[in-house]
This record gives C-alpha cells, sequence and structure tokens, in this order.
C-alpha cells in the first residue's frame, strides 16, 4: 500500500526519506534517517522497529546490506516486510519479503533505492529511481521529483492519501519533517506545497537551535 525512496546527496552528505500510501500518516510509521549514518523506509505491513533497528547497525559500521541482512535475521515475520536503506557511503539494499501486498517490486542504485507494493505496475520503483538520478539540486527537490514521477507512471493501485518527506542533515534531529497524513487530493503536493514554504526557512530553523543570538528575525506580528 505504499511507495518510497531513500537517497544521499553526494555534495551534502544529507539523508532523505519520502513516502506516500493509501494508509493514513504513512510517514508517522515509515520513515526512519540519522544524520551521518543514513536513511531507511520501513513499509508493507509495517514494523516500526525495523528502521531504529536498521539504523543502529548502519551507525555500528555496518554497511546497508550488512544492515538489511541483520533485519532479515533479527526481524519478525520478516515475509512481510519490506525495507529500504542507503548508508553513509552511498551503499543502498532492499528487502521485499514474498509476503509483500499485491504488485511489489524494487529498484536501487548508488545512493538512491526504492520501492513499493499495492503498486499499479512494475514500472514505478524503476521510475523513481531512474528520475532522481536525472535529477539535480536541493535533495528535498529531488525526492518530491522522484516521487512525482513514481506517480506518473502508476503509483499505488487505488489512490493515495498521505505522504511525508524527512531530511536530515548534520544535527541529530531532521532538519525537514514534512507529512500530510490524510486528504482526498494528492498528498504529495500537499507535502511539495508545504516544502515550498518551509524550504527558504529551513536554515534559520537550525540556526534557532544551534545559537538563537545569530538567527534572523521571525517575521511575524510582534517580532522586533
Amino acid at each position: 500500500m505504499t511507495f518510497s525512496l531513500v537517497a544521499r546527496c553526494v555534495e551534502t552528505g544529507m539523508f532523505g526519506v519520502a513516502i506516500s500510501s493509501s494508509s493514513p500518516a504513512v510517514a508517522a510509521r515509515c520513515s526512519y534517517a540519522r544524520a551521518g549514518v543514513g536513511a531507511v523506509a520501513s513499509q508493507n505491513v509495517t514494523d516500526p522497529t525495523l528502521g531504529p533497528m536498521a539504523l543502529d547497525s548502519m551507525e555500528a559500521g555496518k554497511s546497508a546490506q550488512q544492515a538489511i541482512s541483520e533485519i532479515q535475521q533479527r526481524g519478525k515475520f520478516i515475509e512481510y516486510r519490506q525495507v529500504l536503506a542507503v548508508d553513509m557511503m552511498g551503499r543502498t539494499a532492499i528487502h521485499s519479503g514474498p509476503n509483500s501486498l499485491g504488485i511489489w517490486t524494487q529498484a536501487n542504485a548508488e545512493n538512491v533505492a526504492s520501492g513499493g507494493n499495492m503498486l499499479a505496475n512494475d514500472d514505478v520503483p524503476q521510475a523513481i529511481v531512474d528520475t532522481f538520478l536525472a535529477s539535480s539540486g536541493h535533495l528535498g527537490d529531488r525526492l518530491l521529483t522522484a516521487m512525482r514521477a513514481g506517480l506518473a507512471a502508476g503509483g499505488e493501485a487505488g489512490p493515495v492519501h498521505s505522504a511525508g518527506m524527512k531530511l536530515v542533515d548534520k544535527v541529530s534531529w531532521p532538519v525537514a519533517d514534512l507529512r500530510c497524513d490524510w486528504t482526498e487530493d494528492c498528498p504529495i503536493e500537499a507535502v511539495a506545497m508545504a516544502w515550498e514554504v518551509y524550504k527558504p526557512q529551513l536554515e534559520a530553523y537550525v540556526q534557532r537551535a544551534l545559537d538563537p543570538r545569530e538567527a534572523p528575525s521571525y517575521g511575524v506580528p510582534g517580532d522586533e
């Protein structure tokens, strides 16, 4: 009931996850990323413990493939799970259990991996990967461009209702964590609209956390 991608920006080292689903609040359950470590999407009859487990493995020095292998060994009901990972070197790996739902498939390359289930067709993840690799600019822009391509290639077999995008970069918290938890319209476009507003302020929000004395003004009524 989901399609997603995890990716790394070669130029900045930033990691990101973008995801969409017919289920509500998919990004709240399925998106995981840790600055300097990697990004993981855990989906298809989701087990939320698998994302942190994979990130812990990669933080301990294991590759994305080794982290996925550990999940395959330690995870419960792993035949129902689909997990994507990218590590600090840009290596990628995917586990898609044989009990993944509907049409399911995956695609990966250096710095990007995509997977989906209950898809309209098996071309969706490859379209996402190809579009990401052909794109440029800020990682957030590239993730959304790739997700739009996945939707244009067919997306889910039915309409999607939720989406999200998470970015991590240098600090211990996500520098962007944008979600649309439910809509009858396009949730990917809802996240894209939020990103258009948030992107110009991203660095300012980080600066406010690190040292508010050097932060720009808030630009709201009452701010001096």
